[in-house]
């Protein structure tokens, strides 16, 4: 049982907002008012996702239910409430609902990674594992599984899966041994493919993915709290353990044919995969609604507010980037070089924002995960574009880690490359290995938020001062 409603703000305050915490030491060398104003620009889009925040101001208890958004959940007398969840933004949030519903809440299980257990609620917290799945995931997915099947038609799911749930709760079908569903993971999250295609395949490896929870509380009622951490906010890329899945086992398939990696995966995966256990269920539709909390397109609101209060003209450059993380960096360090030293297609000075789902690194042979993320990746590759140019970058992983690293991102700017030579480091290499890291904490440029309770979008923010003619 849920202790009493406490106010929002005290339950805010157990989840910390996410914060830059060394913006200071960021902004104390190269070009320091570039660095400055970006990384004031990214801390307020960062605010934006805030999911705990969003939660508070969307959920209501009242006299005849809970009101999510515009929608009310009558509750009839006796009807249980269980709130259900897994994922880097799920703490926040089911902060929130304890807040705000307090005993009305019947039961509940989350899934959080390990630095997030040292927050204490009335639902129960367990600790799973991420990037990678492991026998705790699959302990936590039977848990939650089991809590939901004996819900009736009067009952109400509140579902809080966000990015991160397919490894914090993964359940292999039958047949797919758990270390053979880790090494799939490690196989896809290795391949450099977009999301989406990583949870098609995903989707159709699982007991719990594409919509399964979902049918396992039928004919309960469903209620999606959640954040968008993916480009184009697609539901069953977002939330795929509680709405309907719009893929097929075929379409898998095809995934891991695309990519070269049919063969490597195990056999025991494409038994299954071959077979009719593989095709998600059928949902009915009225029995699911889905409230996203926080998506990019707030964030990006949030960081053109922030820059032009600052007196700085701001542009958006997109909420759906997507792509290898070393050409997303190219790419926007050349809209920013061409801008301050040609006037085009921007006019200096400008703040650049832009935000979209993970973007993605293809590991080398002999690369590993730790060692550097996608965001230290695009730092690394916008430098290399933006050498001597007036332009500072800041590249962040919403959720504080960056790869599967302590570090949530980069910052680069005009003088990093001559930095870098200074000191010896050969970022080329660096990026080349995929060991961004290494020079990154060598010049000072790790962004260090710890573990922000939220996972929307990789931000990107560029300022952009005049060249000099």
């Amino acid at each position: 049982m849920a202790p009493e409603p406490t106010s929002p703000a005290a339950a805010a305050a157990q989840v910390p907002a996410p914060r830059l915490r060394n913006a200071d030491a960021l902004a104390a060398h190269g070009h320091r008012e570039l660095r400055r104003l970006a990384l004031d620009v990214a801390q307020a889009g960062l605010s934006a996702c805030d999911a705990g925040r969003a939660a508070l101001a969307a959920v209501t208890l009242t006299d005849d239910g809970i009101r999510v958004g515009d929608a009310e959940f009558v509750l009839a007398e006796g009807a249980r409430v269980v709130v259900v969840g897994a994922g880097k933004a799920t703490l926040a949030i089911a902060t929130a609902l304890e807040a705000r519903l307090g005993e009305r809440i019947d039961a509940g299980l989350i899934a959080v990674r390990h630095d997030q257990e040292a927050v204490p609620l009335g639902i129960e917290v367990v600790v799973a594992d991420h990037p990678l799945p492991s026998e705790r995931s699959a302990a936590v997915a039977e848990r939650l599984l089991a809590m939901v099947a004996p819900l009736g038609p009067e009952d109400l799911v509140l579902a809080c899966f966000t990015g991160g749930s397919s490894a914090l709760a993964s359940l292999p079908p039958e047949g797919v041994p758990i270390a053979d569903k880790r090494a799939l993971h490690e196989l896809l999250l290795a391949s450099g493919m977009p999301i989406a295609q990583v949870n098609t395949v995903r989707k159709h490896v699982s007991r719990i993915k594409g919509g399964r929870l979902a049918a396992a509380a039928a004919p309960a009622r469903v209620v999606n709290l959640t954040v968008s951490d993916v480009a184009g906010d697609v539901l069953d890329v977002i939330t795929d353990p509680s709405v309907q899945d719009t893929s097929t086992a075929a379409d898998g398939r095809a995934v891991l044919g695309a990519y070269g990696l049919w063969d490597e995966v195990p056999e025991s995966v494409r038994e299954h995969l071959r077979g009719e256990a593989a095709e998600s269920p059928r949902l009915d539709s009225a029995l699911v609604h889905t409230e996203l909390l926080v998506t990019g397109h707030g964030a990006c609101e949030a960081m053109i507010v922030e820059a032009e209060g600052a007196g700085v003209p701001a542009v958006r450059l997109s909420t759906s980037l997507e792509g290898e993380a070393r050409e997303l960096g190219r790419l926007v360090a050349n809209l920013a070089r061409s801008s301050a030293a040609e006037g085009a297609p921007f006019t200096a000075p400008v703040v650049l924002v832009a935000c979209g789902g993970e973007s993605g690194v293809t590991l080398r042979p002999g690369a590993a995960f730790g060692t550097g993320g996608p965001n230290q990746d695009a730092a690394i590759a916008a430098a290399l574009e933006l050498e001597g140019a007036p332009v500072a970058a800041v590249m962040i992983d919403t959720d504080g880690s960056d790869g599967g690293t302590e570090w949530a991102g980069a910052v680069a700017d005009g003088t990093t490359v001559a930095r870098a030579r200074e000191l010896g480091l050969d970022l080329r290499q660096a990026l080349l290995s995929h060991r961004s890291a290494e020079p990154l904490a060598a010049l000072g440029d790790l962004i260090d938020t710890g573990a922000t309770g939220t996972n929307v979008n990789d931000l990107i923010v560029l300022a952009v001062g005049k060249a000099d003619r």
